[in-house]
């Protein structure tokens, strides 16, 4: 959700046009107020840390308040992460 008097629109615009990247708009009663991060097929926490990545340069290039370190935050998250939804390591087979 956009601070008030921020509009999600156009901050839309500015991250599709600065950094080539499409976020979601919102829609009815959030319309202008919000944006969405989506993906088409699969995606993994490389993808994940580009969008937030790009959302929060966005954000900074726009001159929307926030607060940095959330990119940094989900690093770690992910990092630490046992599991993923990347497919298992293939295993040695010895003959």
């Amino acid at each position: 959700m956009m601070p008030p008097g921020y509009d999600a629109d156009q901050f839309r615009k500015i991250v599709a046009e600065k950094y080539n990247m499409s976020l979601g708009t919102g829609l009815a009663k959030v319309a202008g107020k919000v944006f969405r991060i989506g993906h088409l097929g699969e995606t993994n926490e490389l993808t994940l840390m580009g969008a937030l990545s790009g959302v929060e340069m966005g954000l900074a290039a726009a001159g929307v308040p926030h607060r940095s370190g959330g990119v940094e935050a989900a690093m770690k998250l992910l990092e630490g992460q046992t599991e993923t939804n990347a497919p298992p390591p293939l295993k040695v087979v010895k003959t």
